[in-house]
């Protein structure tokens, strides 16, 4: 194998190290550890059929080369997506910064201070614009909030309403149409009736729970909505409004005429349109609905010493706790993308924000004087920044795309032939004189040359916004780019990321994502088009989403590959959304019976619920594997209503259970199909497949197996792989045509977060299949090796029956609290005093860590995690014997922070250097946690969700 192949840069561990871990582990190679690790029944007999792996340098010039094949446009199609332009400081110092892409979700609250308070900003900055006392960190996008909305408010209904039976929501016509297609796939299976139709016809029955309005309405028209929703509340019937967040510093926000939610899209705040996403959907709320919004809340607490810290708060609703009764199947947001438009905020400030809404709207008033003075009639009466016009008589729509393509601009065209024209941050002088040459020729006269750009055209005082927003101080003060690169700094030193050390994660995958596969992002060739643009202005993209779906086919053993699910929490939705459509087809349609094992990734039961299915749950036996017999008897018991089962392999228990076969068999014997969870495929890539071990369905989590970063907790991407009879469900979409007939939409875009597609894309060509085997047997030896290493100390809860895990192990911690009083938690925090990021905690089995090492991580850094682990180890026996004391010792005081260990005053029982230093290493890798242990319970019972909310200065007055 040539030095420059990429796979010997992805993989961590040198030939001669791999020698050594091999020797440790107690086998002669890694075909010999792969034979003791997987069934040899489900092993693929042939090479994956991928070509060679490229070298960087040649993958480089060939994604060069399909950038060169999308054409970027001035788009001015709106619905949703528009032209933004991303200051140069957040490009840089954020989206190409791996330490922000490359950090793990908030969960270890110490070590991710930084992109707490940057997306507490962003929650700031919603609820200052919405006029709303509350708000999440971001949801998926647009379309999929809106259905967030519509299940919380059917949650939220009255007992009154739920005794009787009131299931419709009321949903206006005028809503953007991959929004009303994403409602009707998730509305179905929970028996919610949709009322698609005009407002004026909206009829507040005993029978609706519900409305959905959108502000500005899809035609681009603002209207008054405040006597409809006091309407609706008089009829305790919940309003939501689907609204442009950038209006809203022009236009009366949602929440001061009555609505109880409002969401949307934050993507106009600096993040590109990238065909499509990801971009960060945003979710406000009254306070009454905190313990009931979907997705993350970053709050405001203390740390054990007093001092101001930030968390996730109201964690009791994560998923693998409350399982089918979670409020959402959401486990992946779009932290990233979030963090950018917080940023956003804060660079420009209330007056910034202000001022690019205002240039936007003169632009459209501007362009709605002079294009009716060609004999055009603009439609929209009142409008922020899409005008829609009626064309003369002798005027065709084709002349107007024709003249339009000509000059590389893109207009919105309605099926009544009526034009339409939203205007971005983006447009400039040139552009308003291309626009109206477009118009003028159509009409056979002249048009006007813009030489100034237009002031002075207001909103209609009725709409006119009086209140003020982002007053908080974070968003007054960093103009400059010199201060604002500062702020940015400030708050990444307070974050672990991949750039400091291994992270650990089970079921997590935090692997290398190399810099050539990042580059594209950036590019405008990738990031510049809009989703709903003429395909032959992207044959770069589906050139390349083409042969993606290929690869990703041949690596799952499936037929056709969806790319349209945007996380893998929506990965699974769509995989049963796609069998229940399979049964109903074949007029099976009372199958609604899916099969969970005990030992499921948490959103299994909470997805299986959304798709409008009964889980019934399959127990494990000691050894932690499917209780084969149970599953048998389950099967038996349901097989005339059983849907599915979804089994995830190898196991969150990290083991290949080898009668995954025969679970297969009795699943399809018994009418069900088989979706695998594909959380864990970095463990089959090369050796085995889903289709192979008997799947009808798999989701694929890009980022994780494929190399797609987590960004602080998104973006994620999660494309469902099916066999040949389930292709013909593949979810479509309303505007583009997708490649796909089946379901409704799962996501707004017709292809998901396309932007990021590129990262996989260069994953897979780099890699080709002899490099992608390679790192999932390195996956796989770096957790044998590191299970072997730690097994005497801690105990490997789970192995395989030849004594092996897979690619991740969960180590034993519960017998320390007897012993010692000491936690999982208590460990975890200790491991922060070591540079490193906790392993997966209390997940799956509650007292564990669970270990994941990646193919990426070298021995070195390995062996320094496992000495973190051992020196631990040993503070712990410590306290067993009576050398430390029991309330007073390192692990239950730690994390320590930089200013209690340099204090003038130490009154602990042990050194200052056995806290901070306990390894000599550590002199060049300490990383100095900001805050000390967080207190979640007193952040929960004073929940503060905004900066600098009065709330907060009562509670640290002087801070």
């Amino acid at each position: 194998m040539f030095h420059d192949r990429f796979v010997n840069r992805h993989i961590g561990p040198r030939e001669n190290e791999i020698k050594e871990m091999l020797q440790t582990v107690g086998v002669s190679s890694i075909d010999e550890l792969i034979d003791e690790t997987i069934p040899a029944d489900i092993r693929l007999k042939e090479p994956l059929k991928l070509q060679e792996g490229l070298t960087e340098r040649r993958y480089f010039r060939r994604i060069l080369s399909l950038g060169e094949k999308n054409k970027v446009f001035n788009t001015y199609i709106g619905m949703g997506y528009y032209d933004t332009i991303t200051p140069a400081v957040i490009l840089r110092n954020v989206l190409e910064n791996p330490v922000w892409y490359t950090s793990y979700t908030p969960y270890q609250a110490e070590i991710s201070q930084g992109r707490l308070e940057a997306l507490l900003n962003f929650q700031t900055m919603v609820c200052e614009l919405t006029a709303l006392e509350i708000a999440n960190a971001s949801l998926l996008d647009e379309s999929t909030a809106a259905a967030e909305a519509m299940i919380m408010m059917f949650n939220q209904r009255s007992r009154k309403m739920v005794k009787a039976g009131v299931n419709t929501l009321m949903v206006d016509e005028k809503t953007w149409p991959q929004t009303l297609d994403v409602l009707q796939t998730r509305a179905n299976p929970l028996g919610i009736e949709l009322r698609i139709q005009p407002k004026e016809s909206f009829d507040f029955s005993d029978e609706v729970f519900g409305v959905i309005l959108q502000y500005p309405n899809a035609d681009g028209e603002i209207l008054d909505y405040s006597s409809l929703t006091e309407q609706a509340h008089q009829k305790d019937i919940k309003v939501a409004v689907a609204t442009d967040l950038l209006s809203l510093a022009l236009l009366t926000p949602p929440g001061e005429w009555g609505a109880d939610i409002v969401f949307g899209n934050s993507q106009r705040f600096g993040v590109p349109m990238g065909y499509g996403g990801p971009h960060a959907a945003f979710f406000a709320a009254r306070e009454v609905f905190k313990r009931h919004m979907p997705g993350r809340i970053i709050g405001v607490t203390k740390d054990k010493h007093g001092n101001r810290a930030l968390r996730m708060a109201l964690q009791t609703r994560e998923q693998h706790i409350k399982r089918e009764k979670a409020t959402s199947n959401i486990c992946t947001a779009q932290a990233l993308l979030a963090t950018m438009a917080g940023f956003f905020g804060v660079y420009h400030g209330p007056e910034g924000i202000k001022m690019i809404a205002e240039r936007i709207h003169n632009i459209a008033a501007f362009l709605t004087t002079e294009i009716e003075k060609l004999g055009y009639k603009q439609l929209n009466k009142n409008y922020f920044d899409t005008i829609r016009f009626k064309l003369p008589k002798h005027v065709k729509r084709e002349d107007i795309e024709w003249l339009s393509l000509e000059l590389e601009m893109n207009f919105r065209y309605f099926d009544n032939g009526e034009v339409g024209i939203s205007i971005d941050e983006t447009t400039n002088r040139q552009d308003m004189t291309w626009i109206l040459e477009v118009f003028a020729k159509a009409a056979n006269k002249k048009w006007l040359t813009v030489h100034e750009y237009p002031i002075g055209f207001t909103v209609e005082n009725t709409f006119a916004r009086k209140s003020e927003f982002m007053t908080q101080e974070v968003y007054n003060k960093y103009r400059s780019e010199t201060e604002m690169v500062r702020y940015i700094k400030r708050l990444e030193h307070k974050d672990i990321s991949l750039t400091h050390s291994m992270i650990s994660l089970g079921s997590c995958t935090m692997k290398l994502n190399a810099a050539t596969e990042m580059l594209p992002l950036s590019w405008i060739e990738f990031n510049g088009l809009h989703p709903f643009v003429p395909k032959n202005q992207a044959l770069g993209y589906h050139e390349m989403m083409e042969e993606l779906r290929r690869d990703l086919a041949e690596i799952t053993g499936m037929a056709d590959v969806s790319l349209m699910p945007n996380s893998g929490a929506a990965g699974e939705y769509t995989g049963l959304m796609v069998i229940r459509e399979y049964h109903k087809n074949r007029g099976e349609g009372q199958r609604n019976v899916v099969l969970i094992p005990a030992s499921a990734h948490g959103t299994n039961p909470a997805s299986g619920v959304m798709a409008g299915m009964k889980v019934v749950v399959v127990g494990c036996d000691e050894n932690g594997n499917i209780d084969l017999e149970q599953l048998k008897s389950k099967a038996s018991e349901h097989k005339d209503s059983l849907a599915a089962i979804m089994i995830t392999y190898p196991s969150t228990h990290g083991v290949f259970e080898s009668s995954i076969k025969e679970m297969c068999r009795i699943i399809h014997e018994n009418g069900g199909q088989v979706y695998l969870d594909g959380a864990n495929m970095n463990a089959q890539v090369g050796l085995t497949t889903p289709g192979i071990i008997g799947a009808d369905v798999c989701h694929l989590n890009l980022h994780k197996t494929f190399a797609i970063p987590h960004g602080g907790g998104g973006p994620g991407v999660g494309p469902i792989a099916v066999a040949e009879h389930l292709v013909e469900f593949l979810p479509s979409h309303p505007i583009m045509n997708n490649g796909h007939i089946g379901i409704n939409a799962v996501a707004g875009a017709p292809w998901g977060s396309a932007s990021v597609l590129p990262i996989t894309y260069g994953y897979i060509k780099m890699m080709g299949a002899e490099g992608l085997k390679k790192a999932t047997a390195l996956a796989i030896l770096n957790a044998n090796y590191i299970a072997k290493r730690l097994e005497n100390n801690y105990g490997v809860l789970y192995k395989g029956k030849n004594g092996r895990v897979a690619h991740e192990l969960i180590l034993e911690c519960r017998h320390f609290k007897n012993s010692a009083g000491i936690t999982e938690e208590d460990i975890a925090k200790r491991l922060m005093d070591f540079g490193f990021h906790a392993p997966t905690l209390s997940f799956p089995v509650h007292g564990t860590l669970m270990v994941e090492p990646t193919e990426s991580e070298s021995k070195e850094e390995i062996d320094r995690f496992i000495d973190a682990l051992d020196a631990i180890y040993n503070e712990i026996k410590e306290i067993e014997n009576g050398t430390a004391d029991k309330e007073d010792n390192v692990l239950k005081n730690a994390p320590h922070t930089a200013g209690t260990v340099s204090a003038d005053v130490w009154e602990h029982s042990y050194s200052r250097e056995k806290a901070a230093w306990p390894r000599p290493w550590l002199k060049e890798h300490k990383f100095w946690v900001p805050v000390g242990r967080v207190d979640n319970a007193w952040g929960d019972r004073n929940l503060i969700c905004t900066c600098g909310s009065p709330k907060e200065y009562e509670l640290f007055d002087g801070e």
